[in-house]
C-alpha cells in the first residue's frame, strides 16, 4: 500500500474513531455551558477493530446542559495494516479558519492546531500525536481549547485533565460499559429535547392568552 493510500485510509479510520459515542449526542453545537451531574463525562478509552486495523481512542466529549455537544478531544492510535497516531479536536462550525484552535495546558504557551476538515455541523483540527503531547497532558491540570467564531470572538473551552493518565494508560472500557455510557447520553439528550418542547408549548400558550386579552 502506498503512503498516500495509507494516509487516506488512516484519515477515514480516525474520523470513524473520533465519533465513538458522540453519535448519541446532538450533532448541533452550543457555547460552553456547565455539565449536569447525570451526564457521562471525563476521559475514557474505547477500542474497536475495523478491517485489519486495531483502533484505540482516548477521548473526552463535552456536553452542554442543553444536551448539545460542545467539543471533543481524541487521541487516536491505529495499529495493523495502518499504523498512525493522531490528535484531533472537534469544535463548532462557523469558525474563522486561519486562527486554527489554540491549545493551552495550565498557564503554558498556546499552541496552534490547524483545521483538517470543516463540515456543516463541526470543524476538526488535527496534528500528529506525539509522546511529548501525551506527557504534557499527564503533567497538566487543565486543558484550554480556544477557537474563533465567525464574529471574530475567541471561544475558550476548559477541559479538565483529571483522570487522563488512568484512561490513557489503563485498559479500554468494556463493551457493556460503552453501551451504558451511550444509553445515558441518549437519554440525557432525549430528556432535554422533551424539556425544550414543553417549555416552547408553554410559551406559545402564554402568547395566545396574552393576545386574547
Amino acid at each position: 500500500m502506498t503512503r498516500r493510500k495509507q494516509t487516506g485510509k488512516a484519515a477515514l479510520l480516525a474520523a470513524a474513531a473520533s465519533t465513538m459515542l458522540a453519535a448519541g449526542a446532538s450533532q448541533a453545537f452550543a457555547q460552553a455551558a456547565p455539565q449536569q451531574p447525570d451526564v457521562p463525562e471525563g476521559w475514557f478509552k474505547a477500542c474497536t477493530k475495523q478491517e485489519d486495523v486495531d483502533i484505540c481512542n482516548v477521548q473526552n466529549i463535552i456536553i452542554a446542559d442543553s444536551g448539545q455537544l460542545i467539543t471533543g478531544v481524541s487521541m487516536i492510535e491505529l495499529k495493523g495494516k495502518v499504523n498512525r497516531k493522531i490528535f484531533q479536536i472537534t469544535v463548532p462550525s462557523g469558525r474563522m479558519v486561519p486562527p486554527g484552535i489554540g491549545l493551552q495546558i495550565d498557564g503554558g504557551q498556546s499552541r496552534k492546531i490547524d483545521y483538517m476538515l470543516c463540515l456543516p455541523d463541526r470543524c476538526i483540527g488535527e496534528v500528529a500525536l506525539t509522546d511529548e503531547l501525551v506527557a504534557s497532558f499527564k503533567r497538566g491540570q487543565q486543558l484550554t481549547l480556544t477557537s474563533v467564531n465567525f464574529q471574530n470572538q475567541p471561544n475558550p473551552i476548559p477541559v479538565s485533565l483529571a483522570g487522563f493518565t488512568s484512561a490513557f494508560d489503563g485498559p479500554a472500557m468494556q463493551q457493556s460499559d460503552i453501551e451504558e455510557r451511550q444509553r445515558q447520553l441518549e437519554e440525557f439528550v432525549s430528556k432535554n429535547n422533551e424539556d425544550f418542547q414543553r417549555k416552547l408549548r408553554e410559551e406559545q400558550e402564554k402568547a395566545k392568552q396574552a393576545a386574547g386579552n
